[in-house]
């Protein structure tokens, strides 16, 4: 039916055109037919592709809004890592502060004992050799008298002195 109406279009287009007239109804009847029948032919596959043309453009802009969507979802969980990072951050700042003190008061507890024990250190030290200087001082006087007194005194008499000196 449709083949029927076309080839009737174009015999009266045709036959409307072949007049050599300058009729002005003739020419625009001769256009509405050409238009329709440009219509009737390329109208559906021209209505075809921009309807799957704009069925595209608007598949792409979903796909830019769901790569928008999820750009911004990473930018929030983003800037979620970053706060917690910076809140992890504070707190080891904190906690190495704490640590830094604590290690800081053992060292000087360590250092206090240490310089307690030093100083104990010394004065054993020192009356140890407090008691070196007298034995050598008594040794040297006994030494230095046993030999001026060897004459008066006797060795046994000289050791009973001695021993009471001592005791």
């Amino acid at each position: 039916m449709s083949r029927i109406l076309v080839l009737i279009l174009m015999i009266s287009t045709a036959a409307l055109a072949s007049e050599g007239g300058t009729d002005i109804v003739q020419r625009t009847v001769n256009f509405l037919l050409f238009a329709g029948l440009i219509w009737y032919l390329v109208g559906e596959p021209v209505k075809n592709f921009f309807a799957s043309r704009s069925q595209g453009i608007a598949d792409e802009l979903n796909k830019v809004q769901e790569k928008l969507a999820e750009s911004v979802d990473k930018k929030k969980e983003a800037l979620k890592k970053i706060t917690e990072a910076e809140k992890f951050a504070e707190e080891l700042l904190e906690t190495a502060k704490k640590e830094s003190k604590i290690l800081n008061d053992t060292i000087l507890n360590q250092c206090e004992v240490e310089i307690e024990n030093l100083e104990k250190q010394f004065a054993m030290k020192k009356e140890f050799e407090q008691r070196n200087m007298v034995r050598e001082v008594v040794e040297e006087i006994v030494h230095s008298t046993l030999e001026q007194s060897s004459d008066i005194f006797d060795r046994e008499a000289m050791a009973n002195v001695i021993l009471k000196k001592v005791a």
